[in-house]
């Protein structure tokens, strides 16, 4: 009895020419044209930069003047209608506990509005400073139980039998950092931060902005640090003579502030552009810094002018993000100066 064959092993067929396509690829093979220049891509960074002239060209032709004025930003704003309402605090006031947490808070000026002493407290070095540096302040020294004190300092605080009530931060406007910085005569210069969490980050980075005359910070409401006591310290001081504005939408804040004449550049170790002599130094700009592990969202990512990188040694993955911020606050000083 003969074995069935298996499927498909039948006998070769033979080779011959194979059937056309009768011409209807003929369209594809001619191609689509020259490939249109740098400048004229939108997605390019020359088309990004290219676009970005174009608006403050038009800025200056409206407004008459090197520079945007802030009328331009009453007009921008006003074009989009009613001006949003400023970001609401935290009604929580925030404690700050333990001895040195306490005398360092106090040294740096930090924002406060009551100092409780634990009652029968063990007196030191550190608690007869907090006590003269809160008097010296006009702050009121509250004594308290410590039962009392754990409940405000909260079931995870260490108070040491010390505590320090700050106040919710007040928050600026993003459009008002800009108009104060041309009622003055000065170039804008902003700092926006994407992601960042980490207080400390914000606190040098409001130190580094004052330290190379930027005029402000802006931090989104939503996943991102706000202006703590931590934050306040890490400044030391400078915290009181930089503001600190809150987006409730940081891609939507960053279009308004391109709409009066401000370039947006990204900080990013994969930039098309190298921050050495950059161009666009002198221009009005918000340099925008994303977290150290995922760096700039997308939609932040895509709204920037330009993408702006630090030269780095390959052994080296990244730089924290208040560092990034220091390298390339200093370097657009150094070039407006020249």
């Amino acid at each position: 009895m003969a074995k069935a064959g298996r499927p498909g092993a039948g006998k070769p067929k033979k080779k011959g020419p194979s059937v056309g396509t009768g011409g209807h690829g003929r369209q594809k093979l001619e191609g689509k044209g020259p490939t249109p220049k740098a400048t004229d891509r939108s997605w390019h960074v020359a088309g990004k930069r290219k676009a970005a002239q174009e608006r403050l060209d038009a800025a200056r032709a409206k407004h008459g003047g090197a520079r945007p004025s802030a009328a331009a930003g009453g007009a921008a704003g006003a074009s989009q209608g009613k001006r949003p309402g400023r970001p609401k605090n935290s009604d929580d006031s925030e404690m700050v506990t333990g001895r040195n947490s306490v005398v360092e808070a106090l040294r740096a000026k930090i924002p406060a509005t009551a100092l409780y002493v634990a009652a029968r407290i063990e007196y030191d070095d550190r608690v007869k400073e907090a006590l003269g540096l809160a008097t010296k302040r006009g702050l009121p020294v509250l004594e308290v139980m410590r039962p009392e004190l754990d409940r405000l300092s909260g079931p995870d605080a260490v108070h040491q039998g010390l505590a320090l009530k700050v106040p919710p931060y007040e928050y600026a406007f993003a459009a008002d950092l800009v108009d104060k910085a041309i009622s003055r005569g000065q170039v804008p210069l902003l700092v926006a931060l994407d992601g960042i969490t980490d207080p400390r980050n914000l606190g040098a980075i409001v130190r580094s902005v004052a330290a190379f005359g930027g005029q402000g910070v802006i931090v989104p409401q939503r996943r991102s640090v706000g202006m703590t006591a931590s934050a306040w310290k890490t400044s030391a001081g400078a915290a009181s003579r930089v503001p600190v504005a809150m987006a409730s939408n940081l891609t939507n804040t960053l279009k308004d502030l391109k709409s009066k004449g401000l370039f947006v550049l990204g900080l990013d170790g994969g930039g098309d552009v190298s921050l050495p002599g950059l161009e666009l130094a002198t221009r009005p700009l918000v340099l925008v810094v994303g977290s150290e592990g995922k760096g700039l969202s997308r939609l932040v990512t895509e709204t920037c002018d330009a993408v702006v990188s630090i030269p780095i040694e390959s052994s080296t993955e990244s730089l924290n993000a208040g560092i990034a911020v220091s390298v390339a606050l200093y370097e657009v000083s150094k070039l407006r100066a020249k």
